[in-house]
């Protein structure tokens, strides 16, 4: 088992939010990419077949092509400060711990993990540990469960919590695919971009695609991203004429789920469709699935395909809304933990009682 903090009678114990998204390498190299993609891509709940198989397509194979191959990739949208994921979820994670510090006294410690990579959630949980958390709030960043996603990241939090002598006490968040303030914070996103730039013929909303066997086994992801559509779309108003579903990011031979995103804007450029626009609603902070696949990679297509103009509309990222509604989520699942902290003058006659029992410091 891992050590454990000091202790000292008297502590004041602290409530901790932790932000998980899936992750990113620490630099857009193929060095880099290859102990990022090898961690991710051996995680049972991403590539469901068997293992022995498996280890020998990932280790004779992906990882002696891919990672150049992401790199060139990652590097087209990596920013001067580093990943745009980590980036906005860092952002995302101090704008939450200030609306909470505005709600909440004492405010809650909040933290943000990475799934895959750095800073990783066995390194953070050990963090929040050191720092008096003794309650946490675990909320992974996928509107839309998916094993592959929430799932993982559930998974790997309590793998890490397995080490712990003294475990805190965890309450985890699956997901919010169809929050209100999360729909309309996708909505009011969407318009303030319209306001600047005008509204297409044609809204695109790609989702990240998952095997479609998945959904036969029971994972919930598709019928939530289809909720979340037909909401959004709901929230704007529009016809079923003027809206798609589809889903990204497809890998592999195997059927996922379909429309796929690529074939859709293809299919629109063919049809000399004036302008389309392209929202991600299951991701929110930008990330290589959307600034290089869709921003980069989908504008490509279409206008090679025959259309006329492109847009692709950023992710919640740091919109006033979205923090709005992350604090509102994270306040109402932390109801029941709030109210409950001692006094200075409480904590203080506990210390001493405990020593006069014959407590060790």
């Amino acid at each position: 088992m891992l050590p454990e903090p000091a202790y000292q009678h008297g502590t004041l114990s602290k409530i901790g939010v932790l932000l998980i998204n899936l992750g990113t390498p620490d630099a857009p190299t193929a060095k880099a990419l290859r102990p990022y993609l090898k961690q991710f891509l051996s995680d049972p709940r991403v590539i469901e077949i068997p293992r022995w198989i498996w280890w020998l397509i990932l280790h004779g194979i992906i990882l002696n092509t891919r990672p150049r191959k992401s790199a060139e990739k990652y590097a087209q949208i990596w920013m001067p400060e580093g990943s745009p994921l980590k980036i906005h979820t860092e952002q995302q994670a101090r704008l939450l711990a200030r609306s909470l510090e505005e709600r909440i006294k004492p405010a809650p410690i909040v933290e943000f993990a990475m799934n895959i990579g750095n800073p990783s959630i066995a390194h953070v949980l050990q963090h929040m540990k050191e720092r008096g958390c003794d309650r946490i709030l675990a909320f992974p960043l996928f509107p839309q469960y998916a094993s592959s996603s929430s799932g993982s990241a559930i998974d790997s939090l309590f793998s890490e919590l397995k080490k712990m002598r003294n475990i805190p006490a965890v309450r985890t968040v699956k997901h919010f695919h169809d929050h209100p303030g999360y729909i309309a914070a996708l909505a009011q996103n969407i318009r303030d971009y319209w306001a600047e730039h005008g509204k297409p013929d044609k809204l695109i909303l790609s989702f990240h695609g998952v095997p479609r066997k998945t959904l036969d086994k029971g994972d919930p992801y598709h019928c939530e991203c289809q909720k979340t559509g037909r909401l959004l779309a709901e929230a704007l108003e529009l016809d079923a004429e003027q809206y798609q579903v589809c889903f990204q990011s497809r890998f592999g031979n195997a059927k996922w789920l379909t429309p796929y995103t690529a074939v859709t804007l293809k299919e629109l450029g063919k049809l000399k469709t004036q302008r389309v626009d392209v929202v991600c609603p299951g991701f929110v902070s930008d990330c290589l699935e959307t600034l290089e696949e869709i921003a980069i990679e989908g504008k490509k297509t279409f206008i090679e395909a025959g259309g006329q103009e492109f847009h692709f509309i950023p992710c919640l990222n740091e919109h006033h809304d979205w923090i709005k509604v992350l604090s509102d989520m994270a306040y109402t699942h932390l109801q029941g933990w709030l109210g409950s902290e001692p006094t200075e003058e409480e904590i203080e006659q506990s210390r001493n009682l405990a020593l006069e029992m014959g407590a060790i410091e």
